[in-house]
């Protein structure tokens, strides 16, 4: 039995021996894809890097374009016989340098390319090309840096650097090496596998003193690099361009949408930087010169900042009055009481709702409010007072507070919504009723936004109950096809529509004839809010945001200046010429240009950034 068992298994390896002896027969023999080489020949793997895919803006003229450089690399165990002196001074480095990037490419691995020098120009790399035949280990890549023709939109465009190292020693498909270059921000990040486009790989044989002997098995195994697919922006460039220079020596943000489409225009965040700084060899230094910028310019307010609405918000609260049916356009709050002044207006505005918004009654809107809270059968004021606030808070929450929107960028906050859990923590459940909240009436206490929400709201208006995700790019690759299906989501807020035209008179006449006269066209209808953002650490902020024109909307904004005190003096001056060369393609009001570039205001660092 035992002798049985004993030819059993020695037949078993045997076979197994047999079977490797056979594959490894036919892998150096047979097939020619691995067939043996001359021993005095070796392959050389080439890394094709393709060029980035562009960006556009909307009247196809370009925001981000490549401009092509060389890489150079090394492989540290390949790397014998270096006189590095010479090698040093035909690359005009130091030997510091050298030992300290080549110890890095070790450290990493000796067996795989590192990134020795990056960014040699066409002219520096034709002065040294020649003489690196001599130097084993190092080999030179195409490559390319991102530059930016209309120096604009820095902090959404994003910009790229190389690999952390983190990543690439994480990532799974190993499709990034050190010394590569990848989105870290903004758009580039956002859409990094769109942008990046596939790699190539070449093959080639090599004789015993370096010298290219052709293409390995004529180029069967090579790939071509593939160029990233370009991107079709929403913005307009000059529109951008335009706000950037009307922001000059301010604080703050400015954000337009084409509200049918929930197209972005313009996202502008203040105080700017040109884009191309962070782009080249100077990359570290200026990176670090902006972070340690006390009025963090890559701190993107559009989308990050934490301003309460002010009065802007009295809008929402008269459609969901409406809506709920506690107020109509005609109902007056004469005689009614109210622990907020209407700065110094007469008690005429209380008269009916246009009025109201017309000269942003503060006393209207805390009655309507009032009534919103306590709109429930409940007698108890502290429980009606929640049942009140969870039905506010549902319908305010539809026009996209309180929560992301979904832009395509990073950086997006929720920013705060008020609801039953903040109450409770600050003042114990059941213990709060509506003496407790009543601020936000007129859009301050426990709520917050950034300018996105303010515009994305504005575009409620515009289009009478919905608003559409708010998207930078508009198409992908050279069919422009490819965005996502999320991103051109429509929202509905369940106000109906004549709720909206309820109060259009009243948004016409704040420019026309109430706290937004400075922004007056006649010859445009153009329908807004003002507002003052209360602030802790200086004066107030303005804002101000307006659709244009009143019958069939193209174009909706939000702006806000920080610590401009009155909206109607600063954040609606600029809207209103955004808008202007938006619906008419030039700016007719030059004095106005020019007096809104020249007015700065005392700001401090950081004011709004995101609590």
């Amino acid at each position: 039995m035992y002798d049985g068992r004993k030819h059993v298994i020695l037949f078993f390896f045997f076979t197994i021996g047999a079977i490797y002896l056979i594959r490894l027969f036919y892998l150096q023999v047979i097939d020619p894809k691995y067939r043996s080489i001359e021993a005095t020949n070796a392959i050389k793997r080439h890394v094709e890097v393709p060029l980035r895919g562009q960006i556009y803006d909307r009247n196809h003229k370009l925001l981000v374009k490549n401009e092509e450089v060389y890489n150079m690399y090394v492989t540290p165990r390949k790397v014998k016989n270096l006189d590095t002196l010479k090698f040093c001074k035909v690359l005009n480095i130091d030997r510091n340098y050298f030992d300290s990037t080549l110890a890095l490419a070790t450290a990493y691995s000796k067996n795989r390319a590192s990134l020795f020098k990056k960014q040699l120009s066409k002219t520096e790399f034709a002065q040294v090309a020649d003489a690196m035949v001599n130097f084993k280990g190092f080999h030179f890549e195409q490559s390319f840096f991102r530059s930016y023709p209309g120096h604009t939109l820095s902090n959404a465009l994003g910009y790229i650097g190389e690999v952390p190292r983190k990543f690439y020693e994480e990532q799974e498909t190993r499709y990034y090496r050190k010394g590569d270059y990848i989105g870290l921000s903004g758009i580039e990040k956002e859409y990094e596998e769109e942008l990046r486009g596939e790699r190539g790989v070449r093959f080639t044989l090599m004789n015993v003193k370096g010298e290219d002997k052709g293409r390995y098995e004529g180029g069967a195994y090579d790939t071509t690099a593939v160029v990233g697919r370009d991107l079709y922006s929403s913005i307009d460039m000059e529109l951008q361009q335009l706000a950037d220079s009307l922001f000059q020596n301010k604080v703050g943000a400015i954000v337009a949408i084409e509200p049918k489409t929930g197209e972005i225009l313009v996202m502008g965040s203040y105080p700017t930087y040109d884009p191309n700084l962070l782009s080249g060899k100077a990359f570290s230094d200026n990176y670090m010169n902006l972070i340690r910028d006390p009025d963090k310019p890559t701190f993107n307010r559009a989308i990050s900042s934490f301003y309460r609405p002010g009065s802007t918000f009295k809008l929402v609260q008269a459609v969901v009055g409406l809506q709920q049916g506690v107020i109509n356009p005609k109902t007056s709050f004469i005689g009614a009481y109210s622990p907020m002044g209407c700065h110094g207006h007469g008690l005429h505005h209380m008269s009916n709702l246009n009025n109201a918004v017309q000269f942003s009654c503060n006393p209207y809107f805390y009655n309507v409010f009032k009534r919103l809270i306590e709109n429930t059968n409940e007698k108890s004021p502290f429980i009606g007072a929640r049942e009140g606030l969870t039905n506010w808070r549902n319908m305010v929450e539809k026009f996209g507070f309180g929560t992301h929107l979904g832009i395509d960028i990073p950086g997006e906050r929720s920013q705060l919504l008020p609801g039953l859990p903040l109450y409770d923590k600050y003042y114990g459940e059941n213990r709060w009723k509506f003496s407790n909240i009543y601020s936000l009436a007129i859009g301050e206490g426990e709520i917050g936004l950034d300018v996105l929400k303010l515009a994305n709201m504005t575009a409620v208006f515009a289009n009478k109950g919905y608003w559409i995700t708010p998207h930078l790019i508009r198409g992908v690759g050279a069919d422009k096809k490819g965005m996502k299906a999320q991103r051109l989501e429509i929202h509905q807020t369940g106000i109906s529509p004549e709720h909206f035209d309820a109060i259009y008179n009243g948004m016409e006449e704040v420019l026309r004839a109430g706290t937004a006269r400075q922004a007056y066209m006649k010859e445009i209808p153009i329908l807004g809010k003002t507002g003052t953002s209360q602030n802790k650490k200086g004066r107030d902020h303005a804002i101000f945001i307006a659709f244009a024109p009143r019958d069939n909307p193209q174009i909706a904004i939000a702006a806000v200046v920080e610590n401009a005190g009155y909206g109607g003096s600063s954040a609606a001056p600029i809207s209103s010429l955004i808008i202007e060369k938006y619906l008419t393609g030039k700016v007719e009001r030059r004095a106005l240009v020019e007096r809104m570039k020249n007015t700065s205001y005392t700001t401090v660092a950081a004011s709004a950034v995101a609590k």
